[in-house]
């Protein structure tokens, strides 16, 4: 029977996940990648110290310092910003924007969106036209304030030929209407 080093670490896929400042699903595409060894015990996952490691510093990182709120870590993906007030919507376009390998952010307002977008960059800013307090075209209108570039895209159940111009007129790169 093989003996393993006394030294050698082996991580829980939550010290995965809190080793490289990343979500869970984000672990599990890297393991399907072939891109962090895993081995499968029982129902759950074990990680090599050293293979992770190893991994980072393939990619050119040391291991991720703890994320904080006003600095997420970017790692070379495509950043999403989604605001919706309905916690369905904001669910269903973060799972949807995650499988398509976006780092996804959302906010249920357009006051936290705002402190967001002032601490973070981000790609691209998904937003909901009618929200609680201020509404999106207020909070696009700030958001393209910070950052004149920032792609925008409404996506809302709530439609207005107004609305649509004024839109148009900030700049918003797509316009979807759900129902």
């Amino acid at each position: 029977m093989p003996t393993r080093p006394a030294n050698e670490v082996f991580l829980t896929t939550e010290e995965v996940v809190e080793y490289l400042q990343v979500n869970l699903r984000t672990v599990y595409r890297l393991i399907k990648a072939g891109k962090i060894p895993a081995v499968r015990v029982g129902r759950q996952w074990r990680f090599r110290k050293r293979d992770i490691d190893a991994w980072l510093d393939s990619q050119g990182t040391g291991p991720a310092m703890p994320a904080t709120a006003t600095a997420p870590t970017r790692q070379g993906r495509t950043r999403v910003l989604v605001v919706d007030d309905e916690p369905s919507i904001r669910e269903l376009l973060q799972k949807t924007l995650a499988l398509a390998e976006y780092d996804v952010d959302t906010a249920s307002d357009a006051g936290t969106a705002l402190g967001l977008l002032r601490a973070s960059e981000y790609d691209l800013l998904v937003a909901d036209l009618k929200m609680p307090g201020m509404d999106g075209l207020t909070l696009i209108r700030q958001a393209k304030s910070l950052r004149s570039e920032l792609p925008v895209i409404i996506v809302t159940g709530f439609s207005s030929e107004s609305s649509a111009i004024e839109a148009l007129n900030l700049g918003v790169a797509g316009w979807r209407v759900t129902s």
